[in-house]
């Protein structure tokens, strides 16, 4: 079964086809790739598991084909992996009409998505997304970029995919941690927008991480049908869109304070929703039991549930960073109930109160 959610973005639309074994015999990617120079971009973890897939199959439709390997992981989503790519375009002189198609990861897509973005001032490229967290974040809605060793995702661009191909047979070879940190966005989706979402998390919560078709197939729909409906009303984060980052202020600090890859993106944004949700609790936002409620999916999930154990002056210089921030002040993006979220800064006691009370 294949199922398909259209972004609507005027004449940067696109739709996100969602089913099983796609992988292999995309009509949709063929027909973007016909005639092109393709380069398809993807890392060392997944390039011999499905990037030579999608190589064979685009191969008899492009006019031109390579790829482009870069090292696995976060600590390498900065300049010289990035230029990895650039040197490979410019060495295949790659045109203003090619494709990119980035096979992998978030960090694989985001990379790829602003090498797109910027090479020749633009060019095309497809998200082929091959672990949950990308297949329900960040593949969709245009974000890409490179970590700063100041900041995550600092160096970067918007810059929309033509398509969104997911094929969710590949997250039968995801370790589970990996898979309990794209739960996190799963969770974070139903926390910010849809309280109905939320509580089919919390039932199928076993389903899911036990990879049932049916539940994780469902799941993948709805995060992304919120995300797009989000980025259709603000793609560039001008307001609405920063709903999307619940959990990021804090999780993106854990990142950057630990070093990038100790902590997946998933388990720092799973710990963030938790801190979050105890200082929407702290500034009477929401009562308790939603806050309790929010802890146990995140630890049914897999995810930590407390944050390292630092001093909160490092949490504080850690998220003056964030791109939320304003003139080196945090945002945070709260809940007001369950499927409801806002942004804005908070008082230092309360936070103060919040790090003490949910690190360590």
């Amino acid at each position: 079964m294949l199922l398909s959610v259209p972004v609507s973005l005027g004449e940067r639309s696109y739709p996100i086809h969602i089913g099983s074994g796609l992988l292999a015999r995309s009509e949709a990617l063929q027909s973007l790739a016909h005639g092109r120079m393709v380069a398809v971009v993807t890392d060392t973890h997944v390039a011999g598991l499905y990037a030579r897939q999608v190589s064979e199959s685009l191969r008899p439709h492009a006019s031109r084909l390579i790829e482009v390997v870069m090292p696995a992981g976060e600590s390498n989503k900065g300049f010289d992996a990035l230029n990895l790519i650039f040197d490979a375009l410019l060495a295949a002189r790659f045109d203003r009409g090619s494709l990119i198609v980035a096979v992998g990861g978030g960090v694989v897509g985001d990379m790829a998505g602003f090498a797109a973005a910027v090479y020749q001032r633009g060019i095309d490229f497809v998200q082929v997304p091959t672990t949950l967290l990308a297949q329900v974040d960040s593949s969709v809605g245009g974000k890409t970029g490179i970590n700063h060793p100041l900041g995550k995702n600092m160096i970067g661009a918007f810059h929309q995919p033509r398509l969104v191909l997911i094929d969710v047979d590949t997250l039968r070879t995801l370790p589970p941690r990996e898979l309990s940190a794209g739960l996190a966005e799963v969770i974070k989706h139903g926390a910010i927008a849809d309280p109905a979402y939320f509580d089919s998390i919390e039932r199928d919560m076993s389903r899911l991480r036990a990879l049932d078709a049916g539940a994780m197939s469902s799941a993948v729909a709805r995060s992304c049908e919120i995300k797009a409906s989000v980025v259709e009303r603000d793609e560039r984060e001008g307001g609405l869109r920063a709903i999307l980052n619940f959990g990021h202020t804090f999780g993106h600090a854990i990142e950057a304070g630990m070093g990038y890859g100790q902590w997946l993106h998933g388990e720092a944004v799973g710990a963030g929703m938790v801190m979050a949700a105890d200082l929407s609790r702290r500034l009477g936002l929401i009562a308790p039991e939603v806050s309790q409620r929010l802890n146990e999916s995140i630890a049914a999930a897999g995810l930590p549930v407390r944050g390292p154990a630092w001093p909160a002056s490092k949490y504080v210089e850690l998220m003056s960073v964030d791109k939320k921030a304003e003139q080196g002040t945090p945002k945070f993006v709260l809940l007001d109930a369950l499927g409801s979220a806002r942004v804005q800064k908070v008082a230092d006691e309360p936070l103060a109160e919040t790090l003490a009370a949910c690190v360590g």
